[in-house]
């Protein structure tokens, strides 16, 4: 792919590195963060070989373009993502830096993910044929795969390290944040869902189904992290939807079926991606970013 260089994993002397996750490196900047979204990609809990030049700087502004649309409904981490405006020891790596990243607020993050589901699919639609519920929730009978539920339905999720989130009850929620939180959690992540769909609708895409984060800052939910991108939603194009199927889409499930497709036994040794596999996953998140913008990725 000529003209594109991937970010596998960022190094910034003297700036302290708090974690490397599956995607993003974040380092302490004392009374802010810096969170960088690199080309890492991980699929089924393991970070996949080869990073898909790009991705990071479409997770970073594609939630940047969100974070703007979803202002008026709640305050979000951003600080700034200009790197001009970055801490002095910091402007020295724009090769690294821009376009990716983002100098965060610090909050007392919920340690729950607060998933809204319009469609189902991928893990809900699992539970539903064993049980016919979603994270506890009775569904009607008779869905089908991709089906579209009668209303969202927020299903939230605990947040793993390492290995694979679980979903939990709303009571389990509760549980770790508190009642009121978690319905005020509810109530927001519904809201910004449906706000998020309807705008996506207008742009011949489904949103299927997203997670958001949250943190607490002076008593208040504050949205952080990433939004409705690629990595975090399930992007499908309108006018081939179908119930009954799984559908095609514009987020890395294209890894993960390629991956399925080989009979990876989701253990190690991890595979590689192919170049064209690559390519295409490439393509797909440059292609939603576009419709979704209507504007081109900043490279």
């Amino acid at each position: 792919m000529p003209g594109t260089t991937a970010v596998h994993q960022t190094e910034i002397p003297g700036a302290k590195l708090l974690s490397r996750g599956k995607v993003r490196d974040i380092y302490d900047c004392g009374d802010s963060l810096l969170i960088v979204a690199t080309d890492r990609i991980s699929a089924f809990d393991h970070v996949l070989p080869a990073p898909i030049p790009d991705k990071g700087k479409v997770l970073t502004q594609i939630s940047e373009f969100w974070f703007r649309r979803m202002a008026d409904f709640v305050p979000n981490h951003t600080i700034t993502t200009n790197v001009d405006e970055f801490p002095e020891g910091l402007r020295e790596h724009p090769d690294q830096l821009a376009g990716r990243s983002v100098l965060a607020r610090k909050l007392d993050m919920l340690p729950i993910e607060c998933v809204a589901r319009g469609y189902l699919s991928g893990s809900g639609w699992k539970e539903y044929q064993k049980s016919g519920t979603v994270c506890g929730i009775e569904l009607p009978t008779g869905l089908t795969e991709s089906a579209k539920l009668p209303a969202p339905i927020f299903t939230p999720a605990t947040k793993a390290v390492d290995g694979h989130d679980e979903n939990i009850s709303f009571e389990s929620a509760a549980e770790l944040v508190g009642e009121a939180r978690a319905a005020e959690a509810r109530d927001l992540t519904l809201k910004l869902y449906e706000a998020g769909a309807d705008y996506a609708r207008g742009r011949g895409i489904i949103i299927a189904d997203t997670k958001f984060e949250f943190g607490v800052a002076e008593g208040k939910l504050v949205l952080a992290d990433e939004v409705l991108t690629p990595d975090s939603s399930r992007f499908w194009p309108a006018d081939e939807y179908e119930a009954g199927r799984g559908q095609p889409s514009f987020d890395k499930q294209y890894v993960r079926d390629y991956l399925l497709s080989i009979g990876w036994d989701k253990e190690p040794p991890i595979p590689e991606l192919p170049d064209d596999i690559v390519d295409g996953t490439r393509k797909r998140y440059l292609e939603i970013f576009s419709i979704l913008t209507g504007a081109e990725l900043d490279c």
